[in-house]
């Protein structure tokens, strides 16, 4: 089931569960089609979308000026997005850049290749938690699979996610759980932690935002 976070007349935040499809598959709901029949009064229009396995943060627009607004800042890479993640292997390194162009492999995965063709970015910190490696995500980029395919080409496979050879889970262990961005002059930030997920629990949450606060962490400029 949706949480809806925030309501203004131009855009709502709404919380996607893990497991939920965005567009809707055989005769489960997907995210825009929940929406529809929860609130048949309100027109929404999808600005981009998550993962079934991730849960998370979603904008949603509300009229079609909007939706074209957050099309030019996703396209622009203005929209700051942070996602958590849990692995049970230890990565290469335990931050950085990832650089490589993203194309299709067998069986529906995504692959890197040092190509720059559908070229992906993502930025990340990293460290240990209780037997897990956690990791916080900055995608500067929003290609299909960007962030499970990025973990796995460090030698840590997200938790639970089974298609990219992590440890069978209870759910896949990736949350976006922040997003900052300028609206109309005025900057607009949201956060929330998982809720949901045998070893997403409120002593993790306590974890990452103070091993992680944004006011210290030296992300790389983008380029």
């Amino acid at each position: 089931m949706l949480q809806i976070l925030f309501r203004s007349v131009d855009y709502w935040i709404v919380e996607k569960p893990a497991g939920m499809s965005f567009h809707a598959e055989s005769e489960e709901l997907g995210v825009m089609q929940s929406l529809t029949a929860s609130y048949p009064e309100q027109t929404f229009y999808p600005v981009h979308r998550l993962d079934k396995m991730t849960s998370g943060l979603l904008i949603v627009a509300c009229h079609a000026s909007a939706a074209a607004e957050f099309g030019k800042m996703f396209e622009n890479h203005e929209m700051e997005k942070r996602y958590l993640a849990l692995s049970a292997k230890k990565p290469k390194k335990k931050q950085g850049t990832i650089v490589g162009g993203m194309v299709p492999s067998r069986r529906g995965q995504w692959k890197l290749t040092q190509d720059k063709e559908n070229l992906a970015i993502t930025q990340f910190f990293s460290i240990s938690f209780q037997r897990f490696r956690v990791f916080i995500v900055r995608p500067l980029t929003g290609k299909t699979h960007q962030i499970r395919v990025t973990l796995k080409s460090l030698g840590s496979p997200i938790l639970g996610d089974i298609r990219y050879s992590g440890e069978e889970a209870d759910r896949g262990y990736l949350h976006a759980y922040s997003l900052r961005f300028n609206w109309q002059g005025e900057v607009k930030s949201y956060l929330s932690f998982p809720a949901y997920g045998e070893h997403f629990s409120s002593e993790l949450s306590d974890f990452v935002a103070t091993q992680f606060d944004e006011s210290v962490l030296k992300w790389p400029s983008k380029k």
